[in-house]
């Protein structure tokens, strides 16, 4: 029991850090809670099933496709309606939440429900670990969640736009000063979490079936570890990821699996009156700017 638990645990928190990553990303660089997280995840993943199973499109290229239109996505979303509500925390959240509520109910109105809509896996197969079998799915996760941790790393620290990136969040008047477009990056920045949401999507939709409760679900977790990790630390959410990731395990096994989502509101809840600013949040606490 306890290494099936070691070994999902660690899978169910790369499953975390996948979703949480791109949420975090734009927040980090642009300020913008992008609340319309959840619904790029199902779009992305709805729209490989149209493009392989209504079209006829390689599997591959419908993923590419995938990543390119969420990637346009977002970008149109920051030039044409964050750019609107700029600077307005409050509204940012309500513009963004809205359209994601449009995207997931349009979804529904067009009759996508039911098992049928379902990705398949990269890699068929199983290996044994510790005496459970894995599928070849669900190590291919825990991968790239390592793999895209160590590139974001060296992306922000060691290339010119990474640079870009850490200036804009530091201080983005300073930066201007630079030469350094906020908004300009900042279109960027959502459009690159918004492409992550695609990645996330296409790698963790094969493990079931699409359906616009996704969208819901991929939200609260996104907050949960983004909130609990402290909002715009990386650091933050590899950790929150593994602690969230681990309780929703310990959960699933000794209660019931449909309290794992409870996991992340009651984390959320709990953090939010403990310390809003999370583990490795750099926003002033409530007392400090009183």
């Amino acid at each position: 029991m306890f290494a099936a638990i070691l070994i999902y645990g660690f899978i169910n928190s790369s499953i975390l850090a996948l979703v949480a990553m791109g949420f975090n990303l734009t927040f980090g660089i642009s300020g913008v809670a992008n609340f319309a997280y959840g619904a790029i995840y199902i779009f992305a993943g709805f729209l490989v099933w149209i493009f392989l199973n209504t079209l006829g499109v390689n599997y591959f290229l419908s993923i590419i496709l995938a990543f390119i239109s969420s990637y346009l996505l977002g970008y149109l979303m920051y030039r044409f309606i964050i750019l609107r509500v700029r600077g307005l925390p409050l509204s940012e959240v309500m513009a963004t939440f809205g359209l994601g509520l449009a995207i997931m109910e349009l979804f529904r109105y067009l009759d996508f429900v039911g098992v049928k809509y379902s990705l398949p896996v990269f890699i068929d197969g199983s290996v044994s670990i510790g005496g459970h079998f894995i599928d070849y799915q669900r190590l291919l996760i825990g991968v790239v969640a390592v793999a895209l941790t160590v590139i974001f790393y060296f992306f922000t620290h060691y290339t010119k736009m990474g640079l870009a990136f850490r200036a804009i969040a530091q201080d983005d008047e300073t930066a201007l000063t630079l030469g350094i477009d906020p908004d300009r990056i900042g279109a960027f920045s959502l459009a690159l979490g918004s492409s992550l949401a695609a990645l996330a999507a296409v790698i963790i939709l094969p493990l079931g079936t699409i359906s616009v409760e996704n969208g819901y679900e991929v939200l609260i977790n996104a907050l949960a570890v983004c909130i609990v990790g402290g909002l715009g630390s990386t650091v933050g959410v590899i950790v929150a990821s593994i602690l969230v990731g681990y309780s929703q395990t310990l959960t699933a096994n000794y209660i019931e699996p449909h309290w794992m989502i409870l996991v992340s509101l009651a984390a959320i809840a709990v953090v939010l009156v403990v310390k809003p600013s999370g583990i490795f949040g750099k926003q002033k606490e409530l007392e400090e700017r009183v």
